[in-house]
């Protein structure tokens, strides 16, 4: 009797070592199939300079061209906004923490350029225990994080594992981009000598193509760009300069809204000027220092092929918000036409159909529930974003309706936008109340948002690019005052939900602390 216990204890024994040891390997198996992701963030492109949006540019991407092919590319991809100069903060935060604009907190506990960052009711004081880093450390995933050092969310860029920031936008491997991909090809090699199986999440991030663009020597001359200092001269011409981007103005019509803002007046080599020279010489400098970013994405992707993990990878590119570089007449980051409101936006990955197209309609703060979707992890309560891996399997086209945009980082209330369907609409707010514009544009039919002075001969004869009579701001056309009301309207209610603490000239001011002295409202009719 004591032997058949002891045989019976023995076999219970075994068979529980056994059931931890199928466990334990399943476990490992199961580990084994999460999906990595490696989620590539640049600073500051639009997404016109690509040729997955633009067939015309001559930005050459070999990389970015093979990673659409291989995947998906999302048309309708945007930054919901800024409420600071520094547009990367805001569109930086949103990305960690998957909230909304209004949502989220400033840096350095600063309540001064998003009012409702003191307010523990709309940005909870523990978001940081449920920014990206955080929710996959706790799910099992190995974190590391290269990117540019400040204006982002520093709280939740040291929850990765393994952090290496620094800003580099030199000319040479060690102070430039060069050094950002070999950050993240030291982590995949110290992983493959340690033979780790957990399953990653890699924030890519680099500092480029953000002025100042000092690209490589072999990379400008291909471009006829070169780091020009003297703010006394002009840049040189050279013919392999990229042509004049499609919208380019020599002035805005109207002020953007902010004297003295860096990106609009203070670029090394811009300064002010918005002459042809100027721009093309700066296109070809942005376009040195994207080139280089390519060839860097395609070492980490050639090592990760390598080692047998790229199959299981998801591929994110993406840039924090756009670029104008000439376009509307502007340099910088700091309006809502979409060379800037959109991003690029590129996704390869198990599931993903190779060369597929949608228009998604999704903002930089779905990431991360798409990001935990993706991995099998659950969103965080503090989420505010939508998963679009719907749309990433095929299964719909996109996964909202209406878009709206922001950027109140200079005279307040600022820049409002909200698109729906081919409609979208532009509200401007600032000086005081001495610049009050609108901006009306169908963008099937106007997808450049030409405006009157685009039509300009002496400009058409420049660009090359004549737009039809149509292509213009339709604010002030009678045949669309109903549009007009209707995206008007469409704008408040927007404004309204997201808790957008401001309101326009032409908005009810809904019991909020005015921001800025009201001047009588213009006349529409101009056509800017």
């Amino acid at each position: 009797m004591r032997v058949r216990s002891a045989f019976a204890v023995f076999a219970a024994t075994a068979t529980l070592a056994s059931f931890l040891v199928s466990s334990t390997a399943n476990a490992a198996e199961g580990d084994a199939k999460r999906p990595n992701i490696l989620f590539v963030l640049v600073d500051d492109q639009s997404p016109y300079d690509l040729s997955c949006y633009n067939p015309a540019t001559e930005l050459q991407t070999p990389t970015l061209d093979r990673l659409a092919a291989e995947g998906m590319v999302i048309d309708s991809a945007r930054q919901m906004g800024a409420w600071v100069g520094a547009v990367c903060t805001s569109s930086r935060h949103m990305i960690m923490s998957g909230r909304t604009l209004w949502h989220i907190p400033d840096r350095g506990n600063k309540t001064t350029n998003n009012p409702n960052a003191a307010n523990p009711n709309l940005v909870p004081p523990d978001l940081v225990d449920y920014t990206m880093a955080s929710v996959f450390n706790r799910a099992g995933y190995d974190t590391m994080r290269t990117c540019k050092q400040g204006n982002s969310y520093d709280a939740a860029n040291k929850q990765f594992t393994v952090v290496h920031d620094a800003t580099k936008r030199g000319g040479t491997d060690q102070s430039g981009s060069h050094w950002h991909g070999q950050q993240v090809m030291d982590y995949l090699n110290d992983r493959e000598a340690k033979s780790d199986e957990d399953p990653f999440l890699i924030y890519f991030g680099f500092s480029h193509p953000h002025d100042t663009r000092d690209g490589k020597p072999e990379l400008l001359a291909k471009y006829g760009a070169t780091n020009h200092k003297d703010i006394n001269s002009l840049p040189a011409a050279n013919p392999k300069q990229p042509a004049l981007p499609v919208g380019y103005l020599p002035e805005h019509p109207f002020h953007h809204g902010q004297p003295g803002l860096r990106d609009e007046e203070k670029v090394s080599g811009v300064w002010t000027n918005r002459d042809e020279r100027t721009i093309r010489n700066e296109m070809g400098r942005e376009f040195a220092c994207s080139e280089n970013i390519d060839i860097q994405l395609d070492r980490v992707l050639q090592k990760l092929d390598s080692m047998n993990e790229l199959d299981n990878t998801y591929v994110i590119y993406t840039s924090d918000h756009g670029m104008a570089i000439g376009r509307h007449g502007l340099q910088g980051k700091q309006n809502l036409y979409e060379h800037t409101w959109r991003v690029p936006f590129i996704v390869k990955g198990p599931g993903i159909k190779p060369g597929s197209r949608a228009p998604g309609d999704i903002y930089l703060l779905d990431v991360l529930a798409t990001m935990c979707d993706l991995a099998g992890i659950e969103a965080p309560k503090t989420n505010e974003g939508i998963s679009f891996k719907p749309v990433l399997e095929g299964k719909t086209d996109s996964v909202r309706d209406i878009m709206y945009g922001c950027y109140c980082g200079g005279t307040k209330p600022g820049m409002r936008c909200v698109k729906k369907g081919d409609w979208k609409l532009i509200q401007y707010d600032v000086l005081d109340g001495s610049v009050q514009e609108q901006q009306l544009f169908n963008l099937a039919d106007n997808p450049s948002e030409f405006l009157a002075q685009h039509h300009d001969a002496d400009l058409v004869k420049l660009t090359g690019h004549a737009p039809t009579a149509d292509q213009t701001n339709l604010a002030g056309d009678a045949r669309y005052a109903d549009k007009l009301a209707e995206m008007e309207a469409l704008m408040l209610a927007e404004m309204r939900r997201l808790d957008d603490p401001h309101r326009l000239w032409n908005q009810p001011d809904d019991g909020l602390a005015k921001q800025a002295p009201k001047a009588k409202r213009k006349q529409k009719a101009s056509a800017n």
